[in-house]
């Protein structure tokens, strides 16, 4: 069977995934006729006895964690006063209690506000200002940068695992203790309400938040589901039903679309164990798969390296794997390989999506993987991609062009950004940055960028947002950031500055660490006390500093080795 007709066959009048064509925002969707209207509608259809937060030693069911839930969400309405569309800022680790804010804030209508863990000071007070945040549930990492906030924004605050008391901050276990169990409050919550803002790296300036709906989440949701179908029928094998619980390991942040929505949100249909880590380390991953039996582990291929090499070492059991996914940045052809050879019976997948299509788009897994290792696989069944030229006209089969996107997962818009959602949208089509191009068979292939950024490890980096942090400092006069290619990582952090005579890079990097995230400072850094080369225009010649830069770490690289 053709993709198309399994789609056909799958979305047909009276089947689970039926299509149908809605307006939305004024455009002509497709959209899952029986999908759960809002996230509390999730959440609320599938509560269990069955486990399905694991964190070392604690393990909550679908049921207490809804009732977990239920009880925070009753606090945050009766004790801190939000109301629909009020902003709940959440900044911790992977704990359990990051899905139970999530759940609360999204059953009330609230928005939640998945904020990046990595952020310094700075960057935490512009995300909870720029949000305009009413409660934030942080743990001590996170609270801690708070105070050092040079102007703390107003917001309440609530202490997750606390090691310490906190004068003016509330210990959410105090407050659970204290709050009987309850039912979820009511909300009037509808599938265009706005449910999420997370925020992700632009090529210039602050990071933007990125609105997604109720109805676009859960799009996302289906849309996977419904790949996992088309797979089946495609190749006429249904997979067996599981001797156990499907589980899955949650190793990446739950502040990005994928940990949230590919990993956590996807797990309440599938009735899926999430085995949490509280930070990524391959042997540990290697021991908690084979004791959990954990199914499926989806992350960036710097992390899916790292278990294949783990595995490849390791006399573990992880048999119990069928799914190696991916997302985030591309794989090397040699790992999708290694993928199929190590693990008995995982197939290896990955797909291409944005924090702004709630992480689909494309998907490809199993024998098209490996048959094309390149490519990002084909367009979800609820959106629509093309492939445009400089004019904006649609480019056919095999020419590259910028890759734009269309449909019910697509996020909203930017929050409080209109200028720049005017710039990026034409005819509900959006702009996506990234050079591709489109096969004869509709396999999308991502070749390049047009937005300058760079991809650590599934990170976004906004080269613009770490020039104006290398330029604060007293010593540095200019600055160009770019990619520089990373074996693990996909890519690395380099820059060139034109800067006084004697600039230490050590106290440099201390400098940058109270301006930007860890992941974001620069690895590679080459000085030069002459103004940095610029074409007629003023703009920096970064293509020729990056090339300059590249060929240095080759020489270094060269006489290491001799």
């Amino acid at each position: 069977m053709t993709r198309d007709d399994a789609i056909g066959v799958l979305t047909a009048p009276g089947q689970p995934y039926e299509l149908e064509v809605l307006t939305i925002r004024g455009q002509r969707q497709r959209a899952f006729r029986h999908a759960p209207a809002t996230l509390g509608d999730l959440y609320a259809g599938t509560v269990s006895d069955s486990p399905f937060l694991l964190y070392e030693d604690e393990l909550l069911s679908f049921a207490q964690a809804h009732q977990d839930a239920a009880r925070l969400a009753r606090i945050l309405v009766d004790g801190y006063g939000v109301r629909k569309g009020d902003r709940v800022a959440i900044s911790m680790r992977n704990y359990p209690e990051w899905v139970l804010a999530f759940t609360a804030a999204t059953s009330i209508g609230a928005i939640a506000v998945a904020m990046n863990a990595w952020w310094q000071p700075e960057e935490m007070a512009y995300g909870l200002e720029d949000c305009g945040a009413r409660v934030l549930l942080a743990d001590p990492e996170r609270l801690e940068r708070l105070a050092r906030c040079a102007r703390r924004p107003a917001v309440a605050v609530i202490a997750v695992r606390p090691t310490r008391p906190m004068a003016g901050v509330a210990d959410l276990k105090d407050l659970m203790a204290a709050q009987p169990a309850v039912a979820m409050p009511a909300a009037d919550v509808v599938p265009d309400d706005p449910a999420t803002i997370f925020y992700t790296s632009g090529s210039t300036g602050h990071p933007k938040g990125v609105v997604a709906s109720h109805r676009s989440v859960i799009s996302a949701l289906l849309s996977w589901e419904l790949d996992a179908r088309i797979g089946a029928l495609q190749t006429g094998i249904e997979p067996a039903p599981p001797a156990h619980q499907p589980a899955t390991l949650l190793a990446v942040p739950l502040f990005h679309a994928t940990g949230s929505h590919a990993v956590y949100l996807s797990s309440y249909r599938l009735q899926r164990k999430l085995v949490c880590m509280y930070k990524w380390d391959p042997a540990h991953a290697a021991e908690l798969i084979e004791r959990e039996r954990i199914t499926s582990v989806i992350a960036p291929a710097a992390m899916t390296g790292d278990l294949v090499r783990e595995a490849a070492r390791t006399q573990r059991d992880l048999s119990s794997l069928l799914v190696v996914g991916g997302g985030g940045a591309p794989r090397a052809p040699e790992q999708v390989r290694q993928i199929d050879a190590v693990f008995a019976q995982a197939a290896p997948g990955t797909g291409w999506g944005m924090t702004e299509t709630n992480a689909i788009g494309a998907g490809i897994g199993g024998p098209d993987y490996l048959a094309r290792p390149a490519s990002s696989g084909r367009c979800s069944a609820v959106l629509e991609l093309k492939v445009v030229d400089d004019s904006g006209a649609a480019l056919p089969a095999g020419e590259r062009g910028e890759l734009l996107v269309r449909g019910t997962a697509l996020f909203s818009g930017y929050w409080n950004r209109p200028e720049l959602d005017a710039t990026l949208f034409e005819d509900g089509w959006f702009r996506t940055g990234d050079v591709a191009y489109l096969d004869d068979e509709g396999y999308l292939f991502i070749v390049d960028r047009i937005k300058d950024l760079i991809i650590r490890g599934g990170e976004n980096i906004g080269c613009g947002q770490v020039e104006a942090a290398l330029v604060m400092h007293p010593d540095v006069h200019e600055a160009a950031v770019y990619a520089v290619p990373d074996e693990r990582l996909g890519e690395e952090v380099g820059a060139t500055v034109f800067c006084s005579p004697g600039l230490d890079l050590d106290a440099l990097r201390e400098f940058l660490a109270a301006h930007l995230a860890r992941f974001e400072i620069p690895r590679y850094i080459r000085r030069t006390t002459e103004p940095l080369p610029r074409i007629a225009s003023g703009k920096i010649l970064k293509r020729q500093l990056r090339e300059e830069a590249l060929t240095g770490l080759a020489a270094d690289a060269g006489s290491k080795a001799a």
